[in-house]
């Protein structure tokens, strides 16, 4: 019971920092905002690691070659793609479209790992695909090739094709979970400070930027990760990864909570999302990359 209700916590503030996040790129640009949320999760994290995992450090520095490439994929990048395309989007939209990532973790690992893709898998993607497309196109997917999308929405779809990238490179990494993300933290950090020094980054003055950026760095970069990883110790790794589905549902129920309208083709484009997911899950796989790495933060996450 208390692991289940640690998901749903995990669950609940990486949703958080979707609405947050969402309103704190009005008032600083992505790079500040990514690098200043790692900089400040970065010790927090390591001393976690430490608290709970007890990792012997010089191993897990050992595979910093592959460390510097996740965090340059999925902690940097992933997070870069998040923010941008929250600056033309909605919290909800990025959601619902980030709920796609485990068709698209399929689609490249047939692609880069030649991985089979089931008759199950495959029509999940089939639902997946169409699910995204309603919401990029805002119901109109005839208009796909005559329109221009939502710059947003295709940042968003940037973004899931990272994290997935991500998650394919991190298989078989050694380092324990919260250790792994600490150093990651951490390489973030020193390789976004050049970047984010001379694009003007520096630390807000307003009262709630300050706020955002302390929930984001504090709750979903250090305490999301915290509750996860203690929950997926005594919860099998399919059930955690249902779980992470609660991100785009807590994410609709607070932007509407603040006032905002769901669309008849974001709630469709949602559902199709959802049960493309469920049905692909039904695939008998060997290795199911649809479920979330548990040493990586899951898809839903920013």
């Amino acid at each position: 019971m208390k692991a289940t209700l640690a998901l749903v916590a995990a669950a609940l503030l990486w949703a958080g920092n979707y609405v947050v996040g969402g309103a704190a790129v009005h008032a600083m640009d992505p790079v500040a905002l990514t690098w200043f949320r790692w900089l400040l999760a970065a010790l927090p994290l390591l001393l976690l690691a430490q608290l709970i995992e007890r990792p012997r450090w010089r191993p897990v520095l050992v595979e910093w070659p592959r460390l510097l490439l996740l965090a340059v994929l999925g902690v940097a990048g992933y997070t870069l793609f998040l923010y941008s395309a929250l600056e033309f989007t909605t919290p909800l939209s990025a959601s619902l479209i980030n709920a796609a990532n485990p068709a698209v973790m399929v689609v490249l690992a047939a692609v880069l790992l030649r991985e089979r893709i089931g008759v199950a898998a495959a029509a999940g993607l089939v639902l997946g695909l169409v699910g995204v497309l309603l919401v990029i196109t805002d119901g109109r997917i005839a208009s796909i090739l005559s329109t221009t999308p939502n710059e947003g929405d295709l940042l968003m779809v940037g973004a899931i094709v990272v994290w997935s990238l991500y998650t394919i490179a991190g298989r078989s990494l050694a380092a324990p979970p919260i250790a792994a993300t600490g150093v990651q933290a951490a390489m973030t950090a020193v390789l976004l400070a050049p970047v984010a020094l001379l694009t003007g980054a520096h630390w807000p003055t307003q009262a709630p930027t300050v706020e955002a950026l302390l929930f984001i760095a504090l709750l979903p970069s250090v305490g999301a990760y915290a509750l996860w990883n203690l929950a997926a110790k005594h919860v099998p790794a399919g059930r955690a990864g249902l779980s992470l589905n609660l991100i785009t549902v807590f994410t609709a129920i607070i932007s509407v909570a603040m006032g905002a309208r769901l669309t008849m083709p974001e709630i469709a484009g949602g559902l199709l999302v959802f049960a493309g997911v469920a049905l692909g899950s039904l695939a008998p796989r060997r290795r199911r990359i649809a479920e979330p790495d548990l040493e990586q933060e899951p898809s839903g996450a920013a």
